[in-house]
């Protein structure tokens, strides 16, 4: 059977990787979990291990939600007397 990581990013698709064997998919969904967990441009993403029948291996798909960050006020740059 094959498997493939998923992973659905700021509602972008993409396939990570395909894999022969389900021990190197898990090594790559959770490298990939990971990585989604501490990137700071990741708003919502969900990430998955397919098989070659397009189900969901039971137990490894995570959602990862992180919030917006807040706006940063702006400061005025005011001109220099003499």
């Amino acid at each position: 059977m094959k498997y493939s990581v998923i992973k659905v990013v700021n509602s972008n698709f993409a396939i990570v990787s395909e894999h022969g064997d389900l021990q190197s998919a898990l090594v790559k969904y959770h490298d990939t979990c990971k990585i989604h967990w501490n990137a700071l441009d990741v708003l919502e993403a969900t990430i998955a291990i397919m098989d070659e029948n397009l189900d969901t291996i039971p137990g490894y798909k995570e959602h990862i939600h992180h919030d917006a960050p807040e706006p940063q006020p702006q400061t005025e740059e005011t001109e220099p007397t003499e």
